[in-house]
């Protein structure tokens, strides 16, 4: 068990090692540069009294909850996560859950806003349909996703994480890492450190 277990640890900070950036014309950013664009982002947010939107299925939905939560308490930044449960019960009972994301996103986004999905595999309907709605109110769309490394979200963001990661509790535990490395960078940088 002992082995299996640091074999666990080992395959999760590898895959963040080895983590791909890029930028929406598919090139390669370093990982540094890469969080550096995420955190510059953030501050752009704040600064322009802008929302950040997360949005994700499953556990990816808790994180998008989980952080939605900390970056309105911690960077002092407005938040959506459009998964309120009348919400998602109603768009999708009468649109489609395809669009569960993307009808409130495309209401209320602005071109001073940020879109943060998360997604393991980076082929969701309903997160593919989120990014298609910000992009056309010119938002900037931040895409985390794993699995197979061709997958649809990684193509559209103006900035794209990916971990290579084949198995859904891997990469959201990646996933997570990340979203705490963004806060907490930018905390450091804002707000005198972390908590």
């Amino acid at each position: 068990m002992e082995q299996e277990l640091l074999g666990y640890f080992s395959d999760i900070h590898m895959a963040l090692c080895s983590l791909i950036v890029t930028d929406e014309e598919g090139k390669e950013l370093t990982q540094e540069e890469g969080m550096r664009r995420w955190i510059g982002r953030i501050k752009e947010v704040r600064k322009a009294s802008g929302c950040i939107f997360l949005c994700g299925n499953g556990a990816s939905a808790a994180m998008a909850e989980h952080f939605s939560h900390d970056f309105f308490q911690n960077a002092k930044i407005r938040t959506d996560t459009c998964s309120e449960t009348s919400h998602i019960t109603a768009i999708s009972n009468d649109i489609g859950y395809e669009k569960v994301f993307a009808y409130r996103i495309e209401r209320l986004i602005s071109e001073k806003d940020l879109l943060i999905t998360i997604s393991s595999s980076g082929n969701s309907p309903s997160v593919i349909e989120a990014i298609k709605a910000a992009k056309e109110k010119r938002a900037f769309v931040l895409t985390l996703s794993g699995k197979k490394k061709e997958n649809l979200s990684r193509q559209m963001g103006k900035l794209n994480f990916y971990v290579p990661l084949e198995t859904y509790g891997m990469v959201e535990s990646a996933h997570a890492v990340l979203l705490h490395s963004a806060l907490d960078l930018f905390l450091d940088e804002m707000e005198g450190g972390r908590h």
